[in-house]
């Protein structure tokens, strides 16, 4: 499945209808390394991936992972320090296909990310369903490398780039909202980059 867009202009609007650069951001191509901690190093050997929560728990090797649906999108980064890269090329499960493959229990709304070293963030069910949210793994043709969260990051196109945990390991699934680590330490819950929600 491919979900690639023309190239567009940075003074355009991007494929959901927003301002290609939202206010405050500057464009850059450069990809700068931003992380809480150190880079986590995980083998693909040792990896695993696990959901729990309010959904039948299971889990993940690479192995298995990858045999997943796959997709490919061109999309946006917005980082909450002001700059943004446009139209690079990601790849891995998109996160709706992702709930077709585990059993959800109704009462599930919200998603808490868990990444190796400790991270956390969080977003609501509907939005992660919504919003071309991606478990990447794949950046550019290529490997996501380490220093930008690989071997998988869960990538947030719409939302500022803190909302996908870099390394990430886990997910789970719960009926309340629960902040992650920015968010309990002065970040924005919604982290909307074009309404500008850095902080609370």
């Amino acid at each position: 499945m491919s979900l690639f867009s023309k190239k567009q202009d940075i003074a355009g609007v991007n494929s959901f209808g927003k301002k290609k650069l939202p206010q405050g951001q500057y464009s850059t191509e450069k990809f700068p390394v931003l992380s809480y901690g150190e880079t986590q190093l995980i083998s693909l050997k040792d990896w695993r991936f696990r959901v729990w929560g309010l959904v039948e728990e299971q889990q993940w090797t690479w192995e298995e992972f990858l045999k997943l649906p796959q997709s490919t999108i061109r999309a946006d980064f917005h980082c909450v320090t002001h700059w943004s890269r446009f139209d690079d090329e990601w790849g891995g499960v998109l996160f709706r296909d992702f709930v077709k493959h585990i059993k959800l229990k109704p009462e599930a709304k919200h998603v808490l990310q868990h990444a190796y070293g400790g991270y956390t963030t969080n977003l609501p069910l509907r939005w992660m369903i919504d919003e071309d949210v991606m478990l990447a793994h794949t950046w550019n043709g290529a490997p996501l490398e380490p220093d930008h969260g690989g071997p998988l990051r869960v990538f947030t196109p719409r939302r500022y780039a803190w909302k996908g945990a870099k390394w990430v390991n886990g997910l789970e699934f719960l009926a309340k909202d629960k902040p992650g680590f920015w968010e309990v330490n002065g970040y924005s819950n919604t982290a909307d980059p074009w309404k500008e929600e850095r902080f609370w």
